[in-house]
């Protein structure tokens, strides 16, 4: 019963390659809430602190991890090993790599090997971000088929989306923080998700589908991928607006990493998806 209950809602959806469904994404949200605590109490007795600083050096590896996970979708690598790269095997990769980028910037600081930790810890990530990319760019190149105006129209839409949000939350509604870099970094990262969703399933020639249980309920009731504009912004506004006031009042450093969570979550799968769409896979 066991054995059955985990292959139906964990393992086959992994390699297989199905939609999510109810148990799993539940799972993983709440992995994701323990994992931000257990990462939270670490860097605690680091002694490094999470800051706006912090949050921007971490970028590259959400780069990283969401370029990743389309060489599997290449399926340029035949073995089991191609699982080490799906949701959510694929964040415990990223995050072993991540934290020992860290680990290794942070030893390198206190020997006087680097003056900056954060320098050697982004640096990290961004050299695994161009290796990775130039991995998927010459198997691209190997089909012919590599469409950088896919690209330009998904950054382009990601862009005015973006713009148009801080500019309602800027100078209509009043909110001067949302300059700060780290709520840009959400804005934009989650305009880029609704954006290569929207252009996958509404106007890419491939068919793309949508695998969130909450995004795919959204597709069959409206009958557009644009209805995740409005998705996201019901999820991204109230969310600066609670942490704006968490922020002022609480732990600095949980709340970094609260907002760094939301980052991923949102800039993570837009760069995969996008990624792919470039790729035609």
């Amino acid at each position: 019963m066991i054995r059955e209950f985990l292959y139906k809602y964990y393992i086959d959806p992994i390699r297989y390659g199905q939609p999510y469904n109810p148990v799993d994404t539940l799972t993983y949200a709440i992995i994701l809430i323990i994992a931000v605590y257990l990462v939270y109490r670490w860097l605690q007795r680091t002694g490094i602190s999470v800051d706006r600083r912090f949050v921007l050096a971490t970028l590259p590896f959400v780069v990283l991890g969401g370029i990743s996970r389309v060489i599997q979708d290449t399926g340029m690598i035949h073995s089991d090993l191609q699982f080490l790269l799906v949701t959510p095997l694929i964040y415990f990769v990223i995050f072993f790599y991540t934290a020992g980028s860290l680990v290794i910037s942070r030893v390198a600081e206190k020997r006087g090997l680097i003056k900056d930790y954060a320098r050697g810890y982004a640096a990290a990530g961004v050299f695994a971000c161009i290796v990775v990319a130039g991995v998927l760019l010459a198997f691209g190149l190997d089909r012919g088929s590599v469409h950088p105006e896919v690209m330009a129209i998904i950054l382009s839409l990601a862009g005015l989306t973006t713009l148009a949000v801080y500019a309602v939350l800027y100078y209509g509604a009043r909110w001067r923080y949302v300059r700060d870099p780290v709520y840009l970094a959400l804005i934009s990262g989650h305009m880029l998700d609704a954006s290569a969703t929207s252009y996958g399933i509404d106007l890419h020639p491939l068919v793309y589908v949508e695998q969130h249980v909450v995004g795919s309920q959204l597709i069959e009731w409206t009958g557009t991928a644009f209805a995740f504009f409005p998705l996201k912004l019901l999820v991204i506004v109230p969310g600066i607006y609670i942490l704006e006031q968490y922020r002022s009042e609480g732990n600095q450093a949980l709340w970094h990493l609260i907002l760094l969570a939301m980052i991923v979550v949102g800039m993570a799968p837009g760069i995969r998806d996008m990624v792919r769409m470039i790729l035609y896979v």
